[in-house]
């Protein structure tokens, strides 16, 4: 082989399997290649300090201590954990001299430096003067290889190149970094950008001189360790057995000729109102045993099921009933979000049968999405003729006068909008 100023002419090899990924785009586009199809490969060292391709293109490689790093990021959703240790840091720096006769390269011909450890692997850099393809002929190309010929375990790495100014500093407007890789696939083992500078902006700058410039690749090797999966909470199973099988009960109730069991402590933890009749100083003449008029006994444990288990209860027939009362029992222990779930429930089942109750039972409780769904049911004119004609309708508007005119108002207010969006 004859090398010249910088340019290492050698045989041309067979072309290589294609690239698994490429990603066209202005300069600075990020590409992943399984092998270069066409390579100028350099002469080997000429001595053991000697460790770039040859005298126009030099390497120079500091590896940081493999210290262990540990930390775990914001990425990753709740369920998962992975942690990212850092296995090693290398700092590598190419430089090309002659820059002008490695232009003399067949653009899809790449120079390629001496290999260089890091993280325990074998790597080099490959740099294409006019480009790897017609697409980016007008640029130059930089990948970083993993050179070892059998990979067991994931070699996962982040990669910044960065072109340097006179000083050696890297120049923030040509400094590019991919993101985190696994170089262990066997068909995409190297990554670069194939765009990193367009050859007029390199000539045109004050980082090309002398016939040359240089370029700083920075590759962090990382490792992952087992990820695995947090399963869902149970709790709401564990406190649903405690509640069946009634031990450590402390308390009981009397409901529609039912005994219940339950928790004083459990109760008064989830409703400010059983807290305030649980844990009242004890008269004279009481006992654990509190009596609850005025409640269906099914209703009542429906109740402590959602107390226990933060979970829709089981209801049997007769649903809409059902749900009323419990909405009124959630009410009346301040179950806020039971309450909700009453609200929405009683929503689907709103017809021209049971609008008024479920009026009536809105205003009463202050269920104001419940009154709201009601009231657009009856802003429709057929809806409301049907409904006028019950006696319940009539009566609802005497017992609460202000409803009539909060009915009109929205019934006026939907019209409106409806002539607005014609």
């Amino acid at each position: 082989m004859k090398a010249t100023a910088g340019l290492v002419e050698a045989q041309r090899r067979p072309a290589r399997s294609k690239a698994v990924r490429r990603r066209q785009g202005s300069c600075g586009g990020l590409d992943v290649y399984g092998q270069a199809s066409v390579e100028v490969e350099a002469s080997a060292p000429t001595s053991p300090s000697d460790v770039g391709l040859d005298a126009g293109m030099t390497t120079t490689t500091t590896a940081a201590a493999a210290a262990l790093t540990s930390s775990v990021g914001d990425g990753p959703p709740p369920s998962r954990s992975t942690t990212t240790i850092t296995a090693g840091r290398t700092y590598h720096i190419l430089k090309i001299e002659g820059y002008s006769s490695t232009l003399k390269a067949g653009r899809g011909q790449a120079l390629r430096s001496s290999p260089f450890s890091a993280g325990g692997r074998t790597w080099y850099i490959s740099y294409y003067p006019n480009g790897g393809r017609e697409t980016n002929k007008h640029c130059i190309s930089f990948f970083i290889h993993l050179d070892d010929d059998t990979v067991n375990d994931d070699v996962m790495a982040q990669v910044t190149f960065s072109l340097l100014d006179r000083h050696g500093n890297p120049v923030r407007s040509h400094t590019v970094t991919t993101t985190l890789y696994n170089f262990s696939v066997a068909s995409s083992n190297a990554l670069g950008f194939e765009n990193f500078i367009r050859r007029d902006d390199l000539q045109r700058s004050e980082y090309l001189n002398d016939d040359c410039f240089a370029i700083a690749v920075r590759l962090v090797i990382t490792e992952e360790s087992p990820s695995f999966t947090v399963p869902p909470s149970n709790m709401h199973l564990d406190y649903g057995d405690l509640l069946s099988s009634k031990e450590g009960t402390d308390v009981e109730f009397v409901v529609g000729g039912e005994t219940f069991a339950a928790h004083r402590l459990v109760l008064a933890a989830r409703s400010p109102v059983f807290k305030a009749e649980l844990f009242k100083p004890m008269e004279e003449g009481t006992t654990d045993v509190i009596k609850i008029d005025n409640m269906d006994a099914q209703v009542f444990k429906a109740l402590l099921v959602f107390i226990y288990t933060d979970t829709w209860p089981e209801i049997g027939q007769d649903e809409t009933t059902m749900v009323q009362q419990l909405l009124v029992a959630a009410n009346k222990y301040s179950l806020s979000r039971l309450k909700i779930m009453c609200e929405d429930k009683l929503c689907s089942y709103i017809d021209t049968s049971s609008v008024v109750t479920m009026l009536m039972l809105a205003d009463k409780y202050q269920c104001h999405g419940l009154k709201k769904v009601c009231f657009n049911f009856l802003a429709s004119s057929r809806a409301l003729s049907l409904v006028m004609k019950a006696d319940n309708f009539w009566c609802l508007i005497q017992s609460h006068p202000t409803m009539l005119k909060d009915l009109i108002y929205n019934i006026v207010t939907h019209q409106l909008e409806i002539k607005l969006s014609v």
